[in-house]
């Protein structure tokens, strides 16, 4: 899994679209609310209200100092969404990375998880977002991030899809790097891979190629 490819779109058109979106989701508070339908579009519409790929650099470029932290973090939210780390064993996984080769999606976000090599259906990804975000509502704590970033979440919900579908094996990416990636908490992979390697994402991972090949080589 990888950052979100965006399509070329107009901008009165993508102006109109966050508008709707906005007066559909705020209340009063002016924030985003889940009490409405439980629908794929509500789903995607509060998927797209977590943090952004550009805000989710420049945390992790905060966090650097520390980036062992970011493995915790996903531990913790792991356990709140009624998983264990040992509980990935049962999925077989193939951890992949590199710097290209991996896929996010192109059209629909439902592509970024698949069952067989299909997008999962629109009514598997609702029941999955909305069971996994009630969960991490319920479980907050005040001196806790409520909801993971945008792609931390979608990594939770496909654990959860393949545990239930009981999947032979799970192919997972990796979102940036691999080392302190949030995929990393997979302990008992089946096999590793790396896509290619190349110079991306420097200010995170290094700006020379053995520095990048560390981050990446974190996986195995």
């Amino acid at each position: 899994m990888k950052g979100a490819r965006l399509l070329p779109m107009a901008w009165p058109v993508a102006e109109k679209f966050w508008w709707e979106s906005s007066m559909e989701w705020q209340g009063s508070s002016g924030c985003p609310s889940a009490a409405k339908t439980a629908s794929f579009q509500d789903a995607v519409r509060m998927l797209n209200t977590l943090q952004t790929n550009a805000s989710y650099l420049e945390q992790v470029k905060r966090q650097r100092s520390d980036p062992q932290a970011q493995l915790e973090a996903m531990e913790m939210y792991l356990t709140r969404s009624g998983l264990q780390v040992e509980d990935l064993n049962r999925l077989n996984i193939i951890h992949v990375t590199g710097t290209k080769g991996k896929s996010p999606h192109l059209v629909q976000v439902r592509e970024r998880i698949r069952l067989n090599g299909q997008p999962i259906s629109p009514e598997l990804f609702t029941q999955h977002f909305w069971r996994l975000y009630h969960r991490l509502e319920e479980t907050k704590e005040d001196s806790h991030v409520s909801m993971p970033a945008y792609f931390r979440f979608l990594t939770l919900m496909a654990f959860h899809v393949f545990l239930q579908e009981k999947v032979d094996l799970a192919v997972v990416e990796v979102g940036i790097g691999g080392a302190y990636d949030c995929t990393n908490i997979i302990r008992k992979p089946v096999v590793c891979g790396v896509s290619s390697l190349g110079i991306d994402h420097t200010s995170l991972l290094g700006d020379t190629m053995e520095k990048i090949a560390w981050q990446k080589g974190g996986i195995f």
